[in-house]
């Protein structure tokens, strides 16, 4: 991974988050994966981090982050969460209407992990590998 430069620093900070539904339910399908994507590339864009992989199943997404340090890690994860079940939960009400009794989407807690050099390829190919959600 290429190093990435500030306006004081010079940095290579990547982190892998994974993020749950709530109750593990399977709520995540093909479209809504597919939007998540977008969701998540478009935070990133704007707290200047960069979403270099993306994939999930039914119940759960796994993000691979390239992290700007200009960033709080908590408020990263909060901004994604928050602007994701909400876009999600009005452009797909009907859909998770069936499966939560309230605005809902992500469980209150994420995993996150920091990693580097070539373990990210591995955590590149364990993203790809996730089973995709179909419908």
């Amino acid at each position: 991974m290429a190093l990435r430069k500030g306006s004081h620093s010079i940095f290579s900070v990547h982190l892998h988050f994974v993020f749950v539904t709530k109750y593990r339910r399977k709520a995540i399908t093909a479209p809504i994966r597919s939007r998540l994507r977008e969701i998540f590339a478009n935070v990133c864009i704007k707290t200047k981090c960069q979403l270099i992989e993306f994939s999930g199943e039914s119940d759960h997404v796994h993000l691979l982050i390239d992290f700007h340090p200009d960033n709080n890690l908590s408020a990263l994860a909060g901004s994604l969460k928050s602007a994701s079940s909400r876009i999600i939960q009005k452009e797909f009400s009907e859909h998770l209407a069936t499966i939560y009794k309230t605005s809902v989407l992500w469980s209150s807690s994420y995993y996150v992990a920091s990693t580097g050099g070539d373990k990210i390829e591995r955590i590149k190919h364990y993203i790809q590998s996730q089973e995709e959600p179909t419908d």
